[in-house]
């Protein structure tokens, strides 16, 4: 799967008017089934370092348009499977130290694809493995380090949790065990990054972002503490700051003064979709902004009209319309960003 940007670029067909703009589903599955031809480019390697999660892109953007088998199903069983180390953590691409969110993206990968009984074949007792590669990461006032060198950050706590809750390693999935984690120091970490502004950041104290939102917001969520820490008070704060993001093209900003970008048609959208304010966008705008920035002959999305397409902006802009119940996308969970149906077997606090 290659990560490189292009060939096309986000626009509107010739002669056609922006009322008329439709999805184009099929160029789109073409396009994410061609990257992996891409493989005489220079920027194929120079993206190594984005491999897997590019392949949980790329598969989530498929199963979304309902092509759920466009990618062969055993070469992605062999390329996730290369990635995995002995401690149970999974490395972007072969060779790559392991690390929390390529262990996460290969586990969502291996739900989409059932792949969890050829984990056991490779590594024996591996959900578990993975469980405690992962929890193994918790520092001691509840955040997650990345890996063995110790960076923090609130992505890593979500993908911790996200994980253990598809792996079925969430304390309150196995009550009868020793928790793996310690959830309640983790939570409250989260909302020691809770800002003024309703907002979340990267770190107690810092800006709020809408990544970071999503994360926290995803976080709590996962846990089973969103609605009785934000409470509908917190909501509406946390609400009017991501809807304070959608700007005069109808899309949406990380924070102020930043320009639009494809992407956080996901981030906003699915924190307001988990606290039930998606409705405070104007999601008509919202999903003209996100058919603009499309190549309708060659697919892919980019992040703005006139930019080359990516798959990381593929997949964003199709969970985005996702969210905003575009006619014949699958829908997606908003906390997972993976599709629903396949969420909905996850036992939830």
């Amino acid at each position: 799967m290659s990560l490189a940007a292009g060939p096309g670029r986000g626009h509107i067909a010739e002669g056609q008017l922006p009322e008329e703009m439709k999805l184009v589903v099929d160029k789109h599955v073409a396009y994410i089934q061609s990257l992996d031809t891409r493989r005489d480019e220079l920027e194929y390697h120079l993206t190594e370092h984005l491999r897997i999660g590019g392949i949980y892109w790329g598969l989530t953007a498929l199963h979304l348009l309902g092509q759920p088998d466009a990618l062969p199903r055993e070469g992605l069983l062999e390329y996730v499977r290369s990635c995995l180390h002995e401690d149970g953590g999974f490395g972007a691409a072969p060779g790559h130290d392991a690390h929390i969110l390529y262990t996460g993206y290969s586990v969502q990968i291996l739900t989409m694809i059932d792949g969890f009984e050829a984990l056991e074949e490779k590594m024996p007792d591996g959900k578990h493995k993975v469980a405690t590669f992962v929890a193994n990461l918790q520092q001691s006032d509840g955040r997650f380090a990345g890996d063995q060198w110790g960076e923090t950050d609130t992505r890593f706590l979500f993908s911790a949790f996200y994980t253990l809750s598809l792996l079925g390693y969430m304390p309150h999935q196995r009550p009868s065990e020793p928790p793996i984690i310690d959830v309640p120091a983790a939570t409250a970490y989260i909302k020691a990054c809770h800002n003024f502004d309703g907002g979340f950041g990267v770190a107690p104290g810092a800006e709020s972002h809408s990544g970071q939102v999503f994360t926290c917001v995803g976080a709590l969520s996962v846990a089973g503490e969103l609605d009785s820490y934000l409470g509908e008070e917190g909501k509406d704060r946390l609400g009017a700051w991501l809807s304070e993001r959608q700007l005069g093209s109808g899309g949406l900003n990380g924070r102020p003064e930043k320009l639009v970008d494809v992407c956080y048609s996901w981030w906003v959208g699915s924190s307001l979709a988990m606290i039930d304010r998606l409705h405070w966008l104007d999601k008509a705008k919202l999903t003209a902004f996100i058919l603009q920035c499309q190549d309708p002959e060659q697919g892919g999305i980019a992040d703005r009209p006139e930019d080359m397409v990516d798959v990381f902006h593929t997949v964003f802009g199709i969970a985005g319309l996702s969210l905003l119940g575009y006619p014949g996308v699958g829908e997606v969970d908003p906390a997972y960003c993976m599709p629903k149906h396949i969420t909905a077997k996850i036992q939830r606090p």
